[in-house]
């Protein structure tokens, strides 16, 4: 092959090759750091740029967006001398990618380092409960000492969190039972109040109901007393404007006498005084002479009218007697007194007599 071929086909590779290094690409949100003879020259920023090839290095891409580190849990000792694990998260920013580059050999080092010291300064003045309920205040102290420790980094601290705090499993065992107990003392508690809360209504609703059930008893009584009030008005008001004989009165109450003996335990019963009275009235009514209507008079003679109802009044009379002495009851005879000062009630009574003629 001809030498002077191949000296150009060296000459053109390497052409290539010096525009290919003269030429660089840097893609958005990245940075690249230029150093000319060996001293920082420039910061390549995105899109195309030209360098100078064999005289100017390019460094590694810088990433310029929001990054987000999660470090390894680290032992933390507390106010109360318990050792917990906690591990954190840290979102930060590259916002000057040349002290990135020369004022930290690695900033993600240091910041994970930076991390740890702060933490234990912070939850060493904390006891262990008040680490587990202060989350946001640690992450806001740790955040202001590492944004102001990493400001001349070329860094930005957005936001620190604490993802997980782990206590030892002895403590963990002894929270458990704690909680375990608060469980059940506010449980206990709940259950005692909705007692209480049922008993109350159970209560209230026994005392609204006898309320209700008094007053329907009360209303129930006025009215049957109200009743009764207007049926005996009704009875009297009845008996007054038909203005009844005393007669009458005799015969309803002879009607009564029958039913005094009435009753499977009676086997003496006492015969009041004005029964004779009564059977004396009964009698006198029925052999005194009626009056009578025009009809009457002229349909039947005096004489057989007065003999019927003398006939009719003696027949009653006998009745009533009998019903009232009426042979033996289960318990033995009915035995009827009568007051021996009164005279008999029937005086004017015979059977086998006959009215005389003035009695007619």
């Amino acid at each position: 092959m001809d030498p002077l071929l191949l000296v150009g086909l060296f000459v053109i590779l390497f052409a290539v090759l010096t525009l290919l290094k003269a030429v660089r690409i840097v893609p958005q949100a990245r940075a690249r750091n230029v150093e000319r003879l060996g001293r920082y020259h420039r910061t390549l920023k995105p899109g195309l740029n030209f360098v100078i090839p064999y005289i100017d290095r390019v460094y590694p891409m810088i990433d310029l967006r929001e990054q987000v580190v999660s470090f390894r849990p680290q032992p933390v000792i507390t106010e109360d001398n318990l050792v917990v694990e906690i591990d954190t998260v840290l979102y930060f920013q590259v916002t000057d990618p040349r002290a990135a580059a020369y004022e930290i050999a690695n900033y993600i080092t240091g910041v994970e380092q930076l991390t740890v010291t702060t933490l234990r300064n912070v939850v060493g003045s904390m006891d262990l409960e008040k680490t587990l309920t202060s989350r946001d205040t640690i992450n806001s102290q740790l955040r202001g000492v590492l944004d102001e420790a990493t400001g001349k980094w070329g860094l930005r601290v957005n936001r620190v969190e604490i993802k997980a705090i782990d206590p030892p499993k002895t403590i963990k065992d002894a929270m458990e039972k704690q909680m375990r107990a608060e469980r059940d003392k506010r449980a206990a508690i709940l259950n005692a109040e909705g007692q209480r809360q049922s008993q109350i209504l159970t209560a209230e609703g026994d005392k609204q109901s006898r309320i209700l059930r008094a007053e329907g008893q009360r209303t129930a009584a006025i009215l049957e007393a109200e009743g009764q009030s207007r049926a005996i008005d009704q009875v009297f008001q009845a008996v007054h404007r038909n203005d009844p004989d005393p007669k009458l009165l005799a015969y309803q109450y002879l009607q009564v006498l029958p039913q005094l003996a009435q009753g499977d335990g009676n086997t003496f019963w006492v015969i009041p005084s004005e029964v004779t009275s009564a059977l004396q009235g009964v009698s006198k009514a029925f052999t005194e002479a009626l009056p009578r209507s025009a009809a009457t008079r002229e349909e039947v003679p005096e004489s057989s009218a007065a003999e019927e109802e003398a006939a009719k009044a003696a027949e009653a009379a006998a009745e009533a007697v009998a019903d009232a002495q009426e042979a033996e009851s289960p318990n033995g005879p009915r035995q009827i007194t009568q007051r021996v000062d009164e005279p008999s009630p029937f005086p004017d009574l015979d059977l086998d007599k006959k009215p005389s003629e003035a009695e007619r």
